[in-house]
């Protein structure tokens, strides 16, 4: 149990001293508990917690453990109820052997603060052992004439226990002829001796058998026996004597095995039997037995085995000379074993704090180790050190303990691990050392941002990038580790010309690749500035940004603008003036363009692409004005058109064109007068090329109507063959009066094409335009043609009028000219010329022409088979019986040529054989338009 009285001295200075987070090493009192030996395992020694000022949890939670010096844990904490008890069967004789005290000592260590503090642990002895005899029987030899009173040495038995537990004292068994007497020796010892009381006759008994019993003083006590033999032999005068009574030795631990360490000598003076010595140890241990060899005959002692000085230092015999009658002497060996240094050093390491945080403070007790030598004096005195320049020290602690510290902070990104190599070195000549290996691993702390490789970046994109492309990656290191080193990305938040910035660039968070959400137009804005932060998973987090400046390039995107001229709203055409009497370089206008663009892709060059006479005027390359080239002369044309190209240098370079008009008079009211005179000069080669034109869209045209023609006699052919099947069966009379069937089905193919030919002045190249096609809801009867047979294989128009088809088309009256008033356009917003030319053959409304008078000749004779009624053009079926001829337009008047001035009017003076108003054409030719 512990002592209460010395803990209770001890207890407060031990919990202050662990409040203020210090040790006590310094303090030379220790923890003293007692516990009996033999006990079992688990039996409560001491209540550790209490006397440390600890709670029992906390025994886990701050790393309390025993550190030992032995191999065997002798003892345990239990973390429950936070006591000390023992971890086994503990033999008090194994640990002590003989000392009367036995101190177990160990310590206690608090692993978060690499405090130490010492215990003392008595075991006390119980009586587990009975006393023994080194020899069951001891054999003594007495002569017959030996004198009552004389004493006879007896082996004395040993009791490895101690105190009143030990032994106490020896009994003999009763005898006439002899009596025990016990002595006492030096050390304490009781030594029992075998004493004569009465004279020995060997011829009444030649042998005595005796029994010696020894008895310790436990409770019960315990006993151990030995049988004496007792020879009675003949008269010997003499004994042997040992040459000294004691004999000394000193011989270093490393001696040889088989050394001869002294030899013993005894003299014995009487002769022949009486006179042989033999030489025997009298008390020894059966290890010293295995240690130590006695010669019987020479009296030589040599060694068994090596000699360990760290084992026992010194040895102490007793060795006995008996000649060949019994007589017997003894005589003690000290044999003393000189320390060697033959141990190295040993480094035991208690304990390590690893991995150390790298914000640990200096002072920090990192590892606890051991260093002992089983040497002894200068060969056991041992010194620690490490070689490396490293941020730690050794402090010395209690006993041989040391404590490495660290010395000044640490930084992991430096060095995350650090072995550390002690060296522990004796005081021996020559000394020993000893290394041992310790590895200190360094924890990160978040203690670094993330690190951009620079403090700003230029990112530079083209314009009209794609959406979605990645344009730029932003990389930041973090020296750290784990979590402390992942590293997200974002864009800090900011707007552009109020827009946020997240709405133009995106980040990938993990990657930081940074992607454009739009197109860029360098139109719009020419520089972006951005800030991306970058930021670690550490608690807390530390971040760091950097500076994005997006410079978007210029493309070649924008064509040149024209400020000036500009293109007027109302669809007129602006005319620049040039008088007649300028001179060569004469400043006529000037174009005037912007291009949205910038650099070379802004800059502009003007050229003259077309004129309608070339050489009269000249373009400025990079002015774009316009000026005269040579004199104007009076052969020169009033209206002059230019066509101007500005062009920028991008690549590929973009242009725009505007055209000009110029007029070539000295005033506003000479430009009216000559306007008035413009004729159209008639080129053979513009004619021939109308012509050609015309003539092939008439052939077109013809083609186009023959197929139809033949596919309406198709379908008028089955149409009649089905008629006649029905009127032969004689069940037809409710039939219908139109003779055709499918009207519908044949109305989806009467089509015409319109073919619009544009003409104009001043081009020596015509334009046909083929617009959508228009469809012909009217079928013309068969009984418009003035034919007895009612099936027809097929219809011609122009034989139903009894003419024969003209071969080629005539062309076109170039005298049929238009007052002002019947000019198409704005009046008198044209410059037009008097003497319009009407084009030849506009199908579409030739075709409904005939139509109509076809329609006509049906109503006349009453025949129509669509039946409408007379004067409807057989269009009263589909529009009512109130539909007249005279509500049919006459198509003509609305049908012109685009660009040409001619118009058609006075359609029903035609139909009167009257030549429209002002025409003097050919009568004959449109008298064949009138019959088609």
């Amino acid at each position: 149990m512990a002592t209460g009285q010395r803990g209770a001295d001890y207890r407060g200075f031990l919990l202050l001293s662990i409040l203020l987070g210090t040790g006590w090493e310094a303090w030379a009192e220790k923890i003293h508990y007692s516990v009996f030996e033999e006990t079992d395992r688990g039996s409560f020694v001491g209540n550790i917690t209490k006397d440390l000022g600890l709670l029992p949890r906390e025994l886990a939670e701050r790393g309390v453990r025993i550190v030992s010096k032995g191999k065997t844990q002798l003892f345990s904490l239990n973390s429950r109820s936070g006591s000390l008890v023992t971890a086994g069967r503990i033999d008090r004789e194994e640990l002590c052997a003989q000392s009367p005290q036995c101190l177990i000592s160990f310590n206690i260590l608090i692993e978060d603060k690499m405090n130490l503090y010492p215990i003392e642990v008595e075991i006390m002895d119980v009586n587990d052992n009975a006393p023994r005899f080194l020899t069951e029987e001891i054999n003594i030899k007495i002569m017959e004439n030996a004198v009552p009173g004389v004493r006879f040495p007896l082996k004395e038995a040993t009791d490895s226990d101690v105190g009143t537990n030990s032994l106490q004292k020896y009994q003999l068994t009763p005898n006439r002829h002899f009596s025990l007497v016990v002595q006492s020796g030096d050390d304490g010892t009781k030594i029992p001796e075998l004493v004569l009381e009465k004279a020995l006759d060997r011829e009444e008994e030649g042998v005595h058998h005796l029994v010696l019993t020894a008895y310790d003083g436990g409770d019960p006590p315990r006993s151990g026996t030995a049988s004496i033999r007792v020879t009675v032999v003949d008269v010997n005068d003499h004994m042997p004597v040992f040459s000294l009574p004691r004999y000394q030795v000193t011989v270093p631990e490393n001696v040889p095995v088989g050394t001869r360490l002294l030899t013993v000598n005894a003299v014995d003076l009487d002769e022949g039997v009486n006179g042989e010595v033999t030489y025997s140890f009298w008390k020894i241990t059966p290890e010293l037995l295995q240690i130590f060899h006695l010669s019987s005959t020479t009296g030589e002692l040599s060694t068994l085995k090596g000699l360990d000085y760290e084992e026992s230092s010194f040895y102490e015999l007793e060795v006995q000379a008996q000649d060949g009658a019994g007589s017997l002497t003894k005589a003690k060996v000290l044999i003393t074993i000189l320390d060697v240094n033959d141990n190295a050093p040993e480094v035991t390491v208690t304990s390590v704090s690893s991995p150390v945080p790298e914000d640990t403070p200096p002072g920090t007790v990192v590892a606890l180790f051991y260093l002992q030598d089983k040497d002894s004096g200068k060969n056991g005195e041992v010194s620690c050190s490490f070689s490396e320049k490293l941020p730690f020290k050794l402090e010395r602690s209690i006993d041989n303990y040391y404590r490495l510290a660290t010395a000044q902070n640490l930084d992991r990104e430096k060095m995350s691990i650090y072995n550390i190599t002690l060296k522990a070195t004796d005081g021996g000549i020559p000394p020993l050392s000893t290394e041992s290996h310790i590895s200190i691993h360094v924890s990160d702390t978040n203690d670094n941002p993330p690190t951009f490789s620079a403090s700003s970046y230029s990112i530079h994109i083209p314009e009209n990038n794609p959406r979605g492309a990645s344009i730029f990656s932003v990389t930041a290191q973090d020296p750290d580790s784990d979590k402390n080193a992942q590293v997200t990305y974002a864009l800090a938040e900011d707007t552009i010309q109020g827009t946020p910035v997240s709405s133009y660039i995106s980040i990938n968070s993990d990657t930081g690749v940074l992607y454009a959400l739009g197109s860029f137009d360098y139109e719009q804005f020419r520089n972006l500035q951005l800030r991306v932060t970058a930021r670690d998973s550490g608690d807390p987090p530390l971040s760091s940004n950097v500076s994005l400046n997006l410079f978007v390039l210029d493309q070649n995107d924008n064509a040149p603008e024209i400020l000036y001229p500009a293109l007027p709203t109302d669809g007129s055409t602006g005319v620049e003036l040039a008088p007649r009497s300028a001179e060569p370089g004469y400043l006529v206008t000037k174009v005037v363009a912007v291009d949205k663009d910038s650099g070379p892709n802004a800059w502009l060059s003007y050229r003259l692409l077309k004129a309608s006479e070339p050489g009269l005027f000249s373009v400025g390359l990079h002015t774009g004005e316009v000026r005269t080239a040579r004199a104007l002369l009076d052969r020169d044309a009033l209206k002059q058109s230019l066509v101007v190209a500005v062009q920028d240098h991008g690549q590929p370079p973009l242009s725009a064109t505007v055209t000009l008009t110029v007029a070539v008079a000295n005033s506003i009211p000479d430009v009216l007068a000559d306007l008035g005179s413009i004729r159209t000069p008639s080129e053979p080669d513009d004619s021939d090329i109308t012509l050609y034109l015309v003539v092939a869209v008439a052939t077109v045209s013809c083609v186009f109507l023959v197929f139809v023609m033949v596919l309406l006699a198709l379908r008028l052919w089955h149409w009649h063959k089905s008629h006649r099947l029905l009127a032969s069966g004689g069940g037809l009379e409710d039939a219908p009066a139109s003779h055709f069937v499918g009207l519908d089905g044949v109305q989806a193919f009467l089509q015409t094409y319109s073919h619009e030919v544009s003409l104009t002045a001043d081009s020596r190249k015509s334009h046909i335009i083929f617009p959508q096609p228009n469809y012909v809801d009217t079928l013309i009867s068969q009984a418009s043609c003035e034919k007895s047979d009612s099936l027809l294989t097929s219809i011609d128009f122009q034989e139903c009028k009894g003419e024969a088809p003209s071969a080629q088309q005539a062309p076109p009256n170039t005298d049929w000219r238009f007052s002002q008033a019947q000019r198409p356009g704005t009046s008198g917003s044209q410059n037009g010329d008097e003497t319009g030319t009407w084009p030849n053959n506009q199908f579409d409304t030739e075709m409904l022409q005939a139509m109509i008078l076809a329609s006509a000749s049906e109503a006349a004779d009453g025949s129509s088979t669509l039946g409408g009624g007379a004067g409807t053009m057989g269009l009263s079926a589909r529009y009512g019986p109130q539909f007249t001829l005279q509500h049919v337009p006459d198509y003509r008047q609305n049908v012109y040529i685009p660009g040409s001035n001619a118009t058609l009017t006075n359609a029903a003076g035609k139909r009167d054989g009257k030549a429209p108003a002002g025409g003097n054409g050919n009568k004959k030719k449109s008298g064949k338009k009138e019959k088609k």
